[in-house]
This record gives structure tokens, C-alpha cells and sequence, in this order.
């Protein structure tokens, strides 16, 4: 076998002088990363109408503020079992190791290969076997704008995996409030529709003692029809809540869900300040990330203007397989030097890619005002529709309160003989319209917290990492 020689190849013939030069050069040249700017937060010092109600709930936790144990283990069973939670979790595990990957891009990367290849006139067959190293530097920035762009990816997947938590807690709970909400507008409507009955009967008794004219029969046969018929709509409101929870539990039939009593909200404040939605609402953190990546992009696309430098290797052996020639049997060959990439006649064309991506870094930045600004007026509008809604619901409290009175009162005129049971079933009915109205805004109510604390973020974060 002849002895190994070593052989220095690359891509452009340089000297030693020029090619430490260059690398001195380079080096200078990877201190010169731009950073990630940092725009200014346009959110108020506080909230326009967020009164003093009481003790704020749990941010990560407001659910608890309806006092519902059933909800509760709800919210914690649809964050353990969701599938979409389940999906999200495995995403952020591919993109942990995309980003893996992309860390060891600048890393030193051998490799093996085998290939056969006659000579060149053809008089014998070679098999040969080797290895090929090489180590890329990460000079002008290349190392830190990949890691940037690598962080990123795995924050732009987190973040979309927070966001799939608000929604599923936020479904849930919306979905349990509705469906409690029209098992107790059933209920009322039963007793109306009953009620209505009862008054049907008594008046047409009465036209049939000529106390009352055919006209009054009709009337009250029509408002009998109209209580019957409004039983169908909160009915297919309970079945279709009862089938959104089973999918928001990864359940493929109607879950039992225990307890009857319709979640009461108890009083709160938001003691969250405007300036901190960048750190809890998904939507401005993933403005944030789409920041870093675009400075990463660019990055890379100002680092790609310059000559790309690594450290080359390769061991190669071949053996004489059919024919003959000068050569032994066996021949190594090793080979070792810079690796020297520089860009002339595209540098025009790398140079376009850097305003561009000067461009999509602008973009995002205003991007990322915007979303704070969106966030801010959301969070606005909710706490004005929540605000409007408490004040509903109090003023039809209070009409219900006087309805439920004046009931008592045509109670008490039936029994000394200055009503009749007519008149009671008139009060009655009346109360009990009065109550559903109260239902209907006390749900309505709850559907604004719940809107609210969407709108702020607010859900449990724990791991992304899915079960295996």
C-alpha cells in the first residue's frame, strides 16, 4: 500500500495570508448581529370600565368565579382529555425538534459514503469507501439569526398551544353556562306553558258560562300554543350543549354531567393593567415572536452577502476491484482545508432578499403594535358589554321582585272574593316572564365574563409535552 498523502483543496485557490485575513475579517464581522427591536407597548395605565366589584379571580383559574364544582372538573378534564390540546402538544413537540435540528446546522458534521467509479480509461474498477467532514462557522451572524429564527418556531408553536387552552376552557365553560341556562329557561317555560293551560281551562269555562266572549277563548288558546312551542328551543339547546361539551371532551357520546343548579358569578374586579396583555393574551406574544423571527430571517439574509467559511475533511480509500493499472490494490487519500463559499455575480439578487426581509421586519413590528392595540379594545368592549349586562340584570331583578309581589297581591284578592283564579294565572304568567327575562340576562351576564377572560388570555398553562 502506498503511503497517505494529503491533498488541500477548496473552492478558490488562496493563500494562507489571505485566508487568515478573511477569517480575522469574519470574525469581526459575527459581532455585528443587529438586535431585535423592541416596540413600545400603546396600552393605557388602566381601564375605562372596570369598576370595583370585589376580590378578582383566579387569572388562571376564573372559571372558579361561577362556583361550580361540576364546572370545575369540566374545565380540568377537557385540559387533560381535549384533542385538540392532545394536537397542539404534539406540534410543539415537532417543532422542539425541528429547532434541535436546526441547532446543530454550525455544529462539525461527519459522514460515511461508499461508491464505485471505473477509471478514467476505463481499464480498471475502483470501490471506494470514505469519510467527509465538515464545520461550518457561523460568522456574520448566522449562528445567533438561525437560533433566533429555531426559538421562534418553538414559541410560535407554544404560543398557538396556549391559544388552543384559552378557546377549549373558554368553549367549556360557555357551553356548561348555556346549557344550565336552558335547563332552567325549561323549567320556567314548563311552569308557563302549565300556567297557560290552567288559564285556557278557566276561560273557557267562563264562555261557556256566557262570562266571557269567544275572542278571550281564542286568546288565551293562542298564548297556551305559544308556551307549548317555546318548550322546543331550549330543549335542542341542552342536547347541542350536552354534544359540544362531549366533543370538547374527546368523548364521542353525550358525558353525564351531575348537579342541576344553574353557576352563579360572584362579584369580581379586574385587577389585570392593560400593559399586561403582552404577557398573558396568545395573540400579541406570537406578534412578539413573529418579531424575532423576522429579525432572525433577516439575519441569515445579510449574513448570506457574505462569504460562507468552513473547515473541510475527507478520508477516502479506494480498491482495485477488475483491471489493471500502475496503482496498488489499495490507495487512501486525505484531504483537508478551508472551505471558502463567496457570492459575485448573485450578489444583487442576495441584496433584494435582505430588503425584503428589512421590509417583512417592519411589518411585523407594526404587526405587533396592532395587536396590542386589538387586545386593549377588545378587552374594552367586553368590559363594557359585562358592565352593561350587570346593570340588566339588576334592573330585571327588580322588576321580577315587583311581578312576584304583584302576584302575591291577586293571591290574597282570590281569597276575599275580589279576583278570581283568571287574574291570579295573569299575575302568575307575568312573573314568570319576568323571571326568564332576569334568566335570560343573568346568562347573558355570564357569557360576557366569559368573553372577557378570553379576550384577556386567561387559562392554565401547564406543559405542552403530550402523554405517551
Amino acid at each position: 500500500m502506498q503511503a497517505m498523502s494529503t491533498v488541500f483543496r477548496s473552492r478558490f485557490a488562496v493563500t494562507a495570508r489571505a485566508a487568515l485575513a478573511l477569517a480575522f475579517s469574519a470574525a469581526l464581522g459575527a459581532c455585528s448581529v443587529a438586535p431585535v427591536p423592541e416596540p413600545p407597548v400603546d396600552a393605557p395605565e388602566a381601564w375605562r370600565h372596570n369598576g370595583a366589584l370585589g376580590p378578582a379571580p383566579d387569572f388562571h383559574g376564573w372559571w372558579h368565579a361561577f362556583g361550580d364544582a361540576e364546572l370545575d372538573r369540566l374545565a380540568e378534564r377537557a385540559l387533560a382529555e381535549n384533542l385538540s390540546l392532545q394536537q397542539a402538544a404534539w406540534r410543539v413537540r415537532a417543532a422542539r425538534a425541528l429547532a434541535d435540528r436546526s441547532s446543530t446546522a454550525l455544529k462539525p458534521d461527519l459522514a460515511a459514503h461508499t461508491f464505485a467509479e471505473p477509471a478514467p480509461d476505463s481499464s480498471a474498477s475502483y470501490f471506494q469507501a470514505g469519510f467527509d467532514a465538515k464545520w461550518e462557522f457561523g460568522f456574520f451572524g448566522r449562528g445567533q439569526s438561525n437560533a433566533r429564527v429555531a426559538a421562534a418556531d418553538v414559541g410560535l408553536a407554544e404560543v398557538d398551544a396556549d391559544a388552543a387552552r384559552v378557546t377549549v376552557v373558554a368553549e367549556v365553560v360557555r357551553a356548561y353556562v348555556e346549557m344550565r341556562a336552558a335547563e332552567r329557561r325549561l323549567d320556567l317555560m314548563a311552569q308557563l306553558a302549565e300556567t297557560s293551560r290552567r288559564k285556557h281551562t278557566l276561560v273557557a269555562t267562563r264562555e261557556r258560562l256566557r262570562l266571557a266572549s269567544a275572542s278571550d277563548t281564542d286568546g288565551s288558546a293562542a298564548e297556551l300554543a305559544s308556551a307549548e312551542a317555546a318548550l322546543a328551543e331550549p330543549r335542542v339547546a341542552i342536547e347541542r350543549n350536552r354534544a359540544e361539551l362531549a366533543v370538547l371532551l374527546g368523548q364521542s357520546r353525550p358525558i353525564a354531567i351531575t348537579g342541576a343548579a344553574s353557576p352563579s358569578l360572584g362579584t369580581f374586579a379586574l385587577d389585570t393593567a392593560p400593559a399586561d396583555l403582552v404577557r398573558t393574551r396568545p395573540e400579541i406574544r406570537k406578534a412578539e415572536l413573529e418579531i424575532l423571527k423576522a429579525a432572525g430571517e433577516l439575519g441569515i439574509a445579510h449574513a448570506d452577502l457574505y462569504p460562507r467559511l468552513a473547515l473541510g475533511g475527507s478520508l477516502t480509500t479506494a480498491w482495485r476491484i477488475v483491471g489493471h493499472t500502475q496503482l496498488a490494490n489499495a490507495d487512501s487519500t486525505v484531504a483537508i482545508g478551508p472551505l471558502i463559499d463567496i457570492p459575485i455575480f448573485d450578489w444583487g439578487a442576495r441584496r433584494a432578499v435582505v430588503d425584503a426581509r428589512d421590509a417583512a421586519l417592519q411589518a411585523a413590528v407594526v404587526g405587533y403594535r396592532k395587536a396590542v392595540l386589538e387586545g386593549v379594545a377588545e378587552v374594552e368592549t367586553d368590559l363594557a358589554t359585562l358592565a352593561g349586562a350587570r346593570e340588566r340584570v339588576d334592573a330585571l331583578a327588580r322588576a321580577a321582585a315587583a311581578l312576584e309581589r304583584a302576584e302575591g297581591s291577586a293571591a290574597t284578592l282570590r281569597r276575599v272574593g275580589l279576583a278570581d283564579d283568571v287574574d291570579r294565572a295573569a299575575a302568575r304568567s307575568a312573573a314568570l316572564r319576568a323571571e326568564l327575562d332576569a334568566a335570560d340576562a343573568e346568562n347573558a351576564r355570564n357569557l360576557a365574563f366569559i368573553a372577557l377572560y378570553k379576550s384577556l388570555g386567561g387559562a392554565p398553562l401547564p406543559s405542552a409535552e403530550p402523554s405517551r
